[in-house]
């Protein structure tokens, strides 16, 4: 990974593979993980070791389905959807992450007191 590039933070990867799902529709592994990068403006790197884990993971919990179908390459790979179990936790997730970072801001805001 380059110094351009950096670690997904905790937490955060399946919100964002759930929010790519829901703008761009069906898509396989690959075309997550790269359309995470260009979104992230590559400050993002998502390897396989990272995606198919957390695409798992979604679809054990039911936040996401898998189909099979031929990628614009002619090879047959998984495509994988939101599904609505999936949609009402993306919506949590974004709550979620709206009042995180909004207490984290309040923290990077802060500056030091003068006496």
């Amino acid at each position: 990974m380059s110094r351009d590039t950096a670690d997904v933070w905790h937490g955060t990867l399946d919100l964002m593979i759930l929010k790519t799902l829901d703008a761009m529709g069906s898509l396989h592994g690959y075309s997550i993980a790269r359309r995470i990068e260009q979104i992230s403006e590559g400050q993002l790197s998502i390897n396989q070791g990272t995606i198919y884990p957390a695409l798992l993971k979604l679809r054990h919990r039911g936040w996401i389905t898998t189909k099979w179908g031929e990628s614009s390459t002619g090879r047959r790979v998984k495509f994988y959807a939101i599904t609505p179990r999936g949609q009402r936790q993306l919506h949590d997730a974004e709550s979620e992450w709206q009042r995180a970072t909004g207490i984290v801001s309040k923290f990077v805001k802060l500056s030091k007191s003068v006496p």
